[in-house]
């Protein structure tokens, strides 16, 4: 039965790729393939070119000296590091958006201000974004109110998602050769670390979750128990924690509870023990944010129609848009906003009842999230002192490492099939899958992917070392 299982999770997963495939070619032709031409075809064809390039270099390198491997990853990750630190250093510190709503509100708080002023105010409205403002208010206590800080952080953060890739990579296949291609794949990506010159909850939120899974790999209770721990901080500062959990007890359910046709009640506790200290302490974390005076809703979600209001839009193909502004009033109260909210619910849902739309909007929103570029430097205010013309090249230039991984990933999950791995791998797949089903019902964004991204680049760096060396995975 497991057997069974883990092929069909495999056939899900390159059907989830393909569409992604199709989907970006659609994007890529509709948006680049008929405008400067020369350009982006030539970066396009030299970027595969020097991905292979690079990519053969690191599979030629010899992998049975242990000093040779870490240097050889370590290397990768401290080039990342300047690069990474050079484009905060180039790009506007300006903060936007969400970003901006964390960065702006540090000096009134320090001050004694409230973080809302009604309760259809922001951080009354999604309450769970106050773990994430806990963490910008003690870097700014340590640091001071420089946005560097934050930023400099982010990289250090992208550094160490680059580790735990690598340390995952190995984990599931036991191949450093895949395990180093992982780690380029997802370095040279722009649309996956440009968001480190904002105050970006996604990095850290991004770090806790893979180790949260690392650490499950090693099947050891002192592990399981600091998962939960993990698992809290990640919850904490990136509120995807339903997704992950589901993924987690899945797996625990399909692929710990048996073991060699018995059952494995023992090593099931010890994950669900794990799960208990997330609940205990993301609890306690609620209680403490309303008795520090923080934010009197806790860790609450206290608007859960406005997600599904705007992911079932098909105007806006599910994601956020200014047409949407006519929604919010936040000097109305959130019972008044709220009866709208509903009523408005069910005039998407209505219209996509009687227009037979609900198929299109998730190919719409599927295409927005994993085919479409991530958005990433647009928030950087980059256009603010560059020409319109370099900031088209520098937008093209990140799509790019997402169509390497779209590619290469696309690979990858056919080769699974013929390739030999730990189950661990779907540790990875299922929080994964959850992830992709809820955002069909709620808002969409292209960066929105970046959490997952390192689990793309695993499978991309599988799809990598298929192209290079057929004849050993």
């Amino acid at each position: 039965m497991q057997k069974g299982i883990s092929r069909f999770l495999l056939l899900v997963l390159a059907i989830f790729t393909s569409l992604v495939m199709i989907l970006m070619a659609k994007y890529y032709f509709q948006n680049f393939a008929l405008v400067n031409r020369a350009f982006n075809w030539s970066t396009l064809i030299l970027a595969f070119l020097l991905v292979i390039g690079a990519g053969f270099i690191l599979v030629k390198i010899d992998d049975t000296n242990r000093k040779v491997n870490w240097s050889i990853v370590l290397g990768m990750i401290i080039i990342f590091m300047i690069v990474a630190t050079t484009w905060i250093l180039i790009v506007p510190k300006t903060q936007v958006s969400d970003f901006g709503n964390f960065w702006s509100r540090v000096p009134g708080v320090f001050n004694g201000d409230k973080l809302y002023q009604t309760d259809n105010d922001y951080f009354s409205r999604f309450a769970y974004q106050s773990g994430y403002m806990v963490y910008v208010l003690a870097v700014v206590k340590i640091f001071g109110y420089h946005i560097f800080a934050i930023q400099f952080l982010n990289v250090v953060y992208q550094a160490l998602i680059l580790l735990v890739t690598y340390l995952l990579a190995m984990k599931i296949f036991r191949n450093i050769k895949i395990a180093r291609l992982s780690v380029l794949v997802l370095m040279i990506d722009l649309d996956w670390f440009a968001l480190n010159s904002q105050a970006s909850n996604q990095y850290l939120g991004s770090l806790f979750y893979l180790l949260t899974f690392y650490l499950l790999m090693q099947n050891k209770l002192w592990a399981d128990l600091l998962s939960g721990v993990a698992l809290t901080i990640g919850c904490l500062i990136r509120p995807i924690g339903p997704v992950i959990i589901a993924g987690i007890v899945v797996f625990a359910v399909i692929y710990l509870s048996l073991e060699n046709g018995k059952f494995n009640y023992q090593r099931l506790l010890k994950v669900f023990s794990g799960l208990l200290i997330y609940f205990a302490l993301f609890s306690l974390a609620g209680f403490g944010i309303k008795a520090s005076g923080l934010n009197a809703y806790g860790l609450s979600n206290y608007d859960t129609e406005w997600k599904f209001v705007t992911g079932l839009n098909y105007q806006s193909s599910g994601t956020y848009s200014p047409d949407m502004d006519r929604l919010i009033d936040p000097s109305k109260p959130r019972k008044v906003m709220a009866k709208k909210e509903k009523a408005a619910l069910h005039q998407e849902i209505n219209y996509l009842n009687q227009n037979n739309k609900w198929l299109s909007l998730f190919i719409n929103k599927l295409e927005g999230l994993w085919s479409s570029r991530t958005m990433a430097t647009n928030f950087t205010s980059y256009s603010q002192n560059h020409s319109a013309r370099t900031v088209q090249r520098i937008d093209y230039l990140a799509y790019l490492g997402s169509i390497i991984l779209i590619v290469f990933s696309w690979i990858g999950s056919l080769a699974l099939f013929k390739t030999k791995f730990s189950n661990n791998l779907y540790l990875l797949i299922l929080p994964l899958f959850a992830f992709a089903a809820a955002q069909l019902l709620i808002e969409v964004q292209g960066r929105y992917r970046i959490e997952f991204l390192p689990i793309i680049a695993i499978l991309a760096g599988v799809g990598l070392y298929k192209t290079l060396r057929k004849k050993e995975i």
